[in-house]
């Protein structure tokens, strides 16, 4: 088995194909001595083992017509003399060109089956057919039960015979595994003879036709590969009908304050999903919903007019604004507790509490909402102030949007309009003044009662946080006509995402909550800067980039081969942190532990980001050209090494599809990690420098595809891969 340096949990399996995840678990638990028993064919498992002899991935030169299976393969062109693939030759081209008679427009016929993007779709494809004669059971049932393996030694694609919907009564399906692996073709094009194990079928990938169509399909389609713009099309069949919409809600900083570590895991996450649709082919609209409409503005605008500076406001706008906000609310405090204080001596504190500064707060607050222009005039200046500040950081962490709205942009009108909508559909009712939804009266069972009693007005007309939200979603979908929207926040929002959804479901527009979907996130434990300040996502940033500019001091030399140091230490501190935050399960609280996520030891981003410099500093000693590497000779990668590597490259198009069920970043950092360690592993074995010109040239073009699917992944997750540190 091939010694890779991976953390257990670098080893997560992609999520099956098959709709059945408890077999899957099945072969994943009665497998871990399966290896010892695979057999002399595909012996990259160890490269102690032998050294691959080239005779075994020789094709036999003919083959039986298969004329009742949709990919016939007819004849196969000799590996002896393989072709040289340029840029403009497609996967299923080269496929053809090494297996005469796969059928394109058959394949397709498959559910998700996407050989123009997934070169392994057509093997997936090629495996159906072929096991359809063999068993006897419909293609249509075999292809979505084909599964991927937990790791390499394990084999490449796995079939549970239960998973095919075997009738009752016949033999034993370990028997019947037994009997069909006798009847597969011996000197099938791609596949090895499978193994056995249990009910269990393993498959192996013959190294020769992978490497040689999946290195071109990658150097072919560079950035593109891995990603499926007809997963967001309305209409696969028809791509004239356009593509679907989707909204994505994250980040939603409070205005007016400098932007807090604890939105940075929403704006990690959305900014990563916005990428994953747009590969997927959605049109996707990327919304700050920004808070930025409440009682506080007329404190700040308080603050601002006693103590305010407009050349600190202009240079500094946020620092400036949080500082007055934090001023003005000591006053406020220790003012209350004044008035407290004299009210409890017997004193008459009316006109104390008409004049205080929570009072003056709210009537400014009531001459924004009654849109007096002077009043609103400061608002705007703030809230603009604070969206170019806020830009700033999102353009740091590769994030952009398209829209900023904000709880403002929600029109008294509207909200008017709902709470009406919801009285005379008695969704709501008044009690003492105030307008209550009791959810147990409304949803039968204990979804109602979880969903609890929340308030949708104040009992002096104020409308609350659920009211907008409702008219906020409503407006959006006339806007849009979106066919998903996301929100991505924490999950101690849960219940209030709960309930939005079901209020809008109960105003009669199911159809509209069935399209939104809550993306939720744990919180981020420890988290502050070195001298223990606030809490402040820039203060975290500087105090990461100051560690990675430490660290690339250690070497001199590389460190002076580095352009920009400073950029370079900014993009390895963010890639700390963002890493760190992608590594687990978005539903996990995590500890934010700095000389964890600083180390070049573990997964971590800077190991990410080192593996990505030093395949970038390969190329750049091998000297070769995009051209040349492209007209590289595949067949001269024949050591376990370099299949295996190749083998892992194949898996990028499903894990991202996986990663669009799944919606976790981790799904994609775990194969990313997975796919680097293999990469590590092979530099002392597959050497550029010193080696034959031919070799060179081959073993380049392989590193330059992972080179290529490394980047994609990076790029996916929203990091920024650096090529020299």
């Amino acid at each position: 088995m091939l010694s890779l340096p991976v953390r257990p949990s670098a080893l997560l399996p992609c999520l099956p194909r098959s709709r059945s995840l408890l077999l899957h678990r099945h072969f994943l638990a009665g497998t871990r001595t399966l290896h010892s028993s695979f057999g002399p064919h595909f012996q990259t498992l160890n490269p102690s083992i032998r050294k691959p002899n080239p005779s075994t991935e020789k094709l036999s030169p003919s083959i039986p017509s298969r004329s009742s299976i949709t990919v016939t393969c007819n004849r196969y062109n000799s590996w002896q003399s393989p072709r040289r693939y340029t840029h403009s030759t497609t996967a299923m081209e080269q496929l053809q060109q090494q297996v005469e008679g796969l059928n394109l427009n058959a394949i397709t016929e498959f559910p998700n089956c996407y050989p123009d993007v997934n070169p392994l779709d057509v093997y997936r494809a090629h495996l159906a057919n072929v096991l359809t004669e063999v068993t006897g059971v419909d293609k249509n049932i075999i292809y979505p039960a084909l599964s991927w393996t937990q790791s390499l030694d394990k084999g490449d694609l796995v079939l549970a015979a239960p998973a095919l919907r075997l009738p009752k009564g016949g033999p034993k399906p370990d028997q019947i595994v037994q009997d069909w692996a006798a009847k597969f073709p011996e000197n099938d094009p791609l596949f090895e003879k499978p193994h056995v194990h249990s009910y269990f079928m393993s498959f192996f990938f013959k190294g020769a036709p992978l490497v040689n169509s999946i290195l071109p399909t990658i150097l072919q389609k560079g950035k593109t590969f891995g990603t499926n713009p007809s997963l967001g099309l309305k209409d696969p069949k028809e791509p004239s009908a356009g593509r679907k919409k989707i909204i994505v809600e994250f980040s939603s900083p409070n205005i007016a304050k400098p932007f807090h570590a604890g939105h940075l895991r929403s704006t990690i996450i959305g900014g990563f999903l916005g990428n994953l649709y747009e590969g997927a082919g959605w049109d996707v609209t990327r919304i700050n919903y920004l808070g930025d409409w409440g009682k506080q503005y007329g404190l700040l605008a308080l603050a601002f007019e006693k103590f305010g500076d407009e050349k600190a406001l202009e240079q500094d706008p946020i620092n400036h604004l949080f500082q007055l906000y934090v001023r003005i609310n000591t006053e406020m405090t220790e003012e209350k507790e004044q008035i407290a204080k004299r009210k409890e001596a017997g004193e008459d504190v009316t006109e104390a509490e008409a004049n205080s500064l929570d009072e003056q707060a709210r009537r400014y607050f009531k001459k924004m909402t009654d849109r007096d222009e002077k009043a609103l005039a400061m608002w705007k200046k703030f809230r603009d102030l604070s969206i170019v500040r806020y830009k700033q950081t999102y353009a740091r962490l590769n994030i952009h949007f398209d829209e900023y709205s904000g709880e403002s942009q929600v029109s008294e009108a509207d909200m008017a309009d709902i709470g009406k909508q919801l009285e005379e559909k008695k969704i709501s009712k008044e009690d003492n003044g105030a307008q209550l939804i009791d959810f147990s009266e409304l949803v039968p069972g204990k979804e109602g009662k979880r969903l609890e009693k929340p308030l949708v007005r104040k009992r002096d007309g104020t409308a609350l946080y659920l009211t907008r939200d409702i008219s906020e979603l409503l407006a959006r979908h006339a806007k849009y006509n979106f066919d998903k929207m996301i929100y991505v926040v924490a999950s101690a929002q849960d219940l209030h995402l709960k309930q939005l959804f079901k209020i809008i479901e109960l105003l009669g527009h199911k159809d509209i909550a069935d399209k939104c979907q809550h993306i939720n996130f744990g919180l981020v434990l420890g988290m502050s800067t070195r001298k223990g300040t606030v809490k402040f996502l820039d203060d975290i940033l500087r105090d990461v980039a100051d560690k990675m500019h430490e660290t690339m001091r250690k070497n001199e030399d590389k460190y002076n081969q580095v352009e920009n140091p400073d950029a370079v230490a900014d993009v390895l501190g963010i890639s700390s942190v963002m890493v760190q935050d992608m590594t687990g399960k978005r539903i996990n609280n995590y500890t934010f532990n700095m000389d964890q996520m600083t180390s070049f030891e573990g997964d971590t981003g800077p190991y990410l980001q080192y593996a990505h410099a030093r395949v970038c500093s390969i190329k750049r000693k091998a000297g070769l050209s995009d051209e040349e590497i492209a007209s590289a000779d595949f067949s001269l990668l024949t050591e376990a090494h370099a299949v295996n590597i190749v083998r892992l490259l194949a898996q990028w198009p499903d894990v991202f599809s996986n990663t669009l069920r799944t919606l976790e970043p981790t799904t994609v950092l775990a194969y990313l990690f997975k796919m680097t360690h293999a990469l590590s592993s092979s530099y002392d074995v597959l050497r550029i420098m010193g080696s034959e010109p031919a070799v060179l040239k081959a073993r380049m073009a392989l590193y330059e595809a992972a080179h290529i699917v490394l980047g994609n992944g990076m790029r996916l997750l929203g990091l920024s891969p650096v090529e020299r540190m």
